[in-house]
């Protein structure tokens, strides 16, 4: 791969984030091949119900700890019953309107999965409490996270054969899970951050599997105060963040891993049903950055996929369709016009 050229896709990229509105993968796929031509992913469609979301599809790829749908969320269980199952069937109804509509496909091709640290911040352990409480349920689930998602990344290599996988780990609770910031079962208390080493340490054993494996690890995180520099040192190669969200404290930190080679995908449009700016108004958050951290305006392109800001299974089908429109014609105009207005 060429210095013109340093990420799996091309200059001027767009992508989606994971999430999609409806319930019909089949229909589902061929819209995301069909809007996302260059640069497409694996849906998501959690408006199926408990199995398809974030949490419930993921469950679906730990070995060895299964979990189960309660009042209070998911919460693992001693052996897999209907809700695992279902979810496991969403994945592979999933993964075979995959293959059956990706035949001949050799570009980069995106998936997803919810991150070990959101996970423990979201499932119960049996008494109740989040994982996240019990550090060595955390080990646990981060090795069965691990050997899950490697077989998955091998599956869907395996039904596309010359796709080259970007792995997206989705980390929305990690900031809260650093600050201390995860609320305990009764919800009148915080959970104690973890510490950044051991978080650091986790982290990069995943992406060294995935990347070892063939994958290509990028990260997702659309909340407040994304720790840029520790994911870099992890080694993940890509950051999925909400440009729209990012402010100046954030600009050493990203351009240090924009300099080590780290790609953005940024998020600029709006991810429910609302009024959308013009093209050249919506990538502005991208040249701005850009022009702050430094670098040749010439390569934000190079660098930056478009993205809306977040999943797009809470926008109507118009909405979602309209975005990634939206998505195509700001990657469009930061190619062309790459320089902040003055």
């Amino acid at each position: 791969m060429n210095e013109e050229q340093r990420h799996p896709w091309q200059p001027g990229a767009y992508t989606g984030i994971g999430s999609w509105p409806g319930t019909d993968p089949g229909e589902a796929i061929r819209t995301i091949l069909g809007e996302l031509p260059h640069l497409p992913h694996l849906p998501e469609l959690p408006g199926r119900g408990p199995g398809a979301d974030m949490i419930g599809r993921t469950g679906a790829l730990l070995v060895e700890l299964p979990i189960e749908v309660q009042p209070s969320g998911w919460r693992v269980t001693q052996r897999a019953g209907r809700d695992l199952t279902r979810a496991r069937s969403f994945l592979s109804w999933d993964l075979d309107a995959l293959e059956e509509h990706t035949s001949g496909y050799t570009g980069p091709l995106k998936i997803q999965a919810t991150g070990p640290w959101t996970m423990a911040a979201s499932v119960e352990l049996r008494n109740g409490e989040k994982m996240i409480a019990d550090l060595g349920a955390v080990a646990d689930l981060c090795e069965s996270f691990r050997e899950g998602l490697l077989a998955h990344l091998a599956e869907v290599r395996k039904r596309v054969p010359e796709a080259t996988i970007l792995v997206q780990v989705d980390e929305p609770s990690l900031p809260a899970v650093l600050t201390g910031s995860v609320p305990t079962a009764s919800g009148y208390g915080r959970l104690r951050a973890v510490d950044r080493v051991l978080v650091e340490e986790r982290l990069r054993a995943l992406f060294s599997a995935i990347d070892t494996a063939g994958g290509y690890p990028l990260v997702h995180c659309c909340a407040l105060r994304v720790p840029v520099d520790l994911l870099r040192r992890c080694g993940a190669r890509a950051l999925s963040l909400d440009a729209t969200r990012l402010t100046r404290e954030s600009d050493e930190a990203i351009g240090t891993a924009v300099e080590s080679g780290v790609g953005l995908l940024l998020g600029v449009v709006p991810a429910v049903d609302s009024r959308m700016s013009p093209p050249v108004d919506t990538v502005e958050p991208v040249r701005e950055l850009w022009h702050r951290i430094g670098f040749d305006p010439e390569h934000a392109t190079r660098d930056v996929v478009i993205t809306p800001v977040c999943g797009l299974a809470g926008a109507s089908p118009r909405h979602a369709r309209a975005a990634l429109d939206l998505c195509r014609e700001a990657a469009r105009v930061l190619r062309e016009e790459p320089r902040p207005r003055q």
